[in-house]
C-alpha cells in the first residue's frame, strides 16, 4: 500500500468522516473494475494495490463508530 493512501484515511478517520471514506472506496473499486478490463499491459501489480488500499478502506469505516 502507498504510504499517500495510508495517510489520507488516516486523515479521515480522525475526522470521522464516513462520506469521504466511502467515496474513496467507490472510487478505487471503480478503479479495480477498469484494471480488470485493461489489455495489452499485465495490471497484476496496479490491481494488487488498488485491493490492499480498498482492504485499509474498509477496516478504516469498519472502525468508525456507526451514524
Amino acid at each position: 500500500m502507498s504510504l499517500s493512501i495510508g495517510l489520507i484515511v488516516e486523515g479521515y478517520v480522525k475526522l470521522i468522516n464516513r462520506s469521504a471514506l466511502e467515496n474513496l472506496l467507490t472510487h478505487r473499486r471503480e478503479l479495480l473494475q477498469k484494471l480488470n478490463r485493461v489489455t495489452g499491459i499485465d495490471p497484476k501489480e496496479a490491481i494488487a494495490q488498488v485491493s490492499q488500499e480498498i482492504t485499509v478502506i474498509e477496516k478504516a469505516l469498519a472502525a468508525l463508530p456507526q451514524e
